[in-house]
């Protein structure tokens, strides 16, 4: 068994094109979240999200490459550039055929599977796209990473609503770990604006309609985010051997089903994802500084994810800094546990917890210390990142400071 570690980080988000200009927004407490430019709310009844501005896909592809890429599946490939550039990966062809490329996505490429039937349906118009199938699947930003870079090694893509790339990072750690793969590419994207989706989302009646509050009294639900994190793992001997500077060593993963409701959670589901995390990592509770919230900002799941902890931690559970990220990102779906593993790294990494922003008067259902409003210096051992989804499918990730 191997020790593992992340050699590399790739974000693209509501607060940057790269991981530099994420970070910067995550430690001043600046968010993301404006109103909606990229399409017409005048349909809508929230009319806030977490876009990529200024996003233009010809200054990062080539005209024929955007043709068979879908927006989530762009986001995909550019984190993962930046990703492999930090680590330094010095590509042989026995690697390219041995690296593991595993991914997270709820919606995959729905917005293009929307372009063809607005076409079909709207315009009267008697075909669609021909490339619609592979603009719109799931795994295309798998694919197109593994093309990228000639990569031939296990790939694939895992979709578990909002913990997809939690449970994607978790897998490619374990295979990294176990000696199945040398290396691993891993994370999530998403690109969940299009007309159709937003009116899904506004029906299930969770959207707020101004911002994102996590843990605070007066928060009115999620706000909805697009993007794409990855990481690179790889064995903590094969890293140091080539001159890598690890960023963190992720050590530990837990996962289970609520087997409950299909959108209501509840406790037993998290709180089990999470002691499985702490014991997959040999982490005792106290090693815990820290946990990157799921932190959605409704009413049922902060309360619950504030239960689960105390259920996990009991008198610890005071003493430990909890925020969630979302408050300036958005939630982004299958793209959000990536998105925050990489916040939970660079946490670590630099000795700054990103606060939870918004907040204005706290819940005493969630008596937890959710850092907020502003950036908090403290230097810790270890941290959990949690995702727990629509469907009650959980997965926790477990970090270490690397020394």
């Amino acid at each position: 068994m191997h020790r593992v570690v992340v050699t590399g980080t790739g974000v693209i988000s509501a607060l940057g094109h790269n991981t530099a200009g994420f970070w910067q927004s995550l430690t001043t407490g600046t968010s993301g979240i404006r109103e909606i430019e990229n399409i017409d709310t005048s349909q809508i009844r929230f009319k806030h999200g977490a876009e990529v501005r200024g996003y233009v896909p010809e200054e990062y592809f080539e005209a024929k490459d955007i043709s068979l890429m879908d927006r989530f599946a762009q986001f995909a490939v550019l984190s993962a550039r930046e990703a492999l550039a930090e680590a330094g990966i010095e590509w042989t062809q026995t690697l390219r055929e041995e690296t593991a490329v595993i991914t997270g996505s709820c919606l995959g490429g729905r917005g293009a599977e929307e372009s063809g039937y607005w076409e079909l349906f709207h315009n009267g118009k008697s075909r669609v796209h021909p490339l619609t199938i592979p603009l719109s699947m799931s795994n295309a930003g798998a694919s197109h990473i593994c093309m990228q870079f000639g990569i031939e090694g296990p790939a694939y893509t895992i979709s578990t609503a909002c913990a997809s790339s939690a449970h994607a990072i978790g897998q490619a750690f374990w295979m990294v770990r176990s000696g199945a793969a040398p290396l691993a590419i891993a994370g999530g994207s998403e690109a969940p604006m299009f007309l159709g989706g937003l009116k899904a989302w506004e029906a299930l009646r969770v959207v707020s309609k101004d911002t994102c509050r996590p843990f605070s009294a007066e928060r009115s639900g999620l706000v909805l985010g697009e993007g794409a994190g990855m990481l690179v793992l790889e064995p903590l001997e094969a890293a140091l051997a080539r001159g890598a500077r690890p960023l963190a060593e992720i050590v530990g993963f837990g996962m289970s089903a609520d087997a409950g409701h299909i959108t209501q959670p509840v406790a037993t589901g998290p709180s089990r994802a999470m002691k499985l995390a702490l014991r997959d990592g040999s982490l005792a509770p106290e090693q815990i500084g820290y946990i990157n919230a799921h932190g959605t900002a409704t009413e049922a799941n902060d309360r619950i994810e504030t239960a689960a902890i105390h259920s996990v931690f009991g008198s610890h559970a005071g003493k430990l800094a909890v925020s969630s990220t979302k408050s300036m990102h958005g939630h982004a779906l299958g793209a959000a546990g990536a998105i925050e593993a990489v916040s939970s790294i660079l946490s670590l990494r630099h000795g700054i917890l990103p606060p939870t922003a918004n907040f204005l008067t706290a819940d005493p259902a969630c008596d937890l210390d959710v850092i907020p409003n502003q950036a908090r210096m403290a230097s810790v051992e270890a941290c959990l990142s949690n995702s727990f989804a629509f469907g009650g499918l959980n997965a926790v990730l477990a970090f270490k400071a690397f020394v």
